[in-house]
């Protein structure tokens, strides 16, 4: 199935996938070729991984945003993403530890730390 992750500032990857997962507002969900249609909405801080058709598997923090689902494509629309290997984890870690009154800069952080972790 054909899959698109962008961000408000840029197209992250576009490409071929077996499977893609989410974390939604209504759960984690993953989508194959052939799904129902969906639209759902990614949490604040969440993760996007997907498997391509190489084999290859892409792990995404995201901040808000929407998934789009059709019977052949995929599209995640976030506010922000960052692929896991891109990020610097103690940065991270560092804006959950000292922005206490920071609501989204601690949920975009925490979503970088469980990509981190997850890849």
């Amino acid at each position: 199935m054909e899959v698109s992750l962008v961000a408000v500032e840029q197209k992250l990857w576009s490409g071929t996938a077996t499977i893609v997962s989410a974390q939604t507002t209504e759960g984690e969900i993953g989508i194959m070729l052939g799904h129902e249609p969906v639209l759902g909405q990614l949490i604040e801080g969440g993760t996007v991984s997907i498997t391509t058709t190489d084999g290859e598997k892409l792990i995404a923090a995201v901040h808000g945003g929407f998934l789009s689902v059709t019977g052949k494509t995929v599209t995640v629309l976030a506010e922000s993403a960052d692929f896991a290997d891109d990020i610097d984890v103690e940065a991270a870690r560092a804006v959950v530890t000292e922005n206490g009154d920071d609501l989204e800069a601690i949920a975009v952080a925490k979503g970088r730390i469980r990509a981190v972790e997850r890849s």
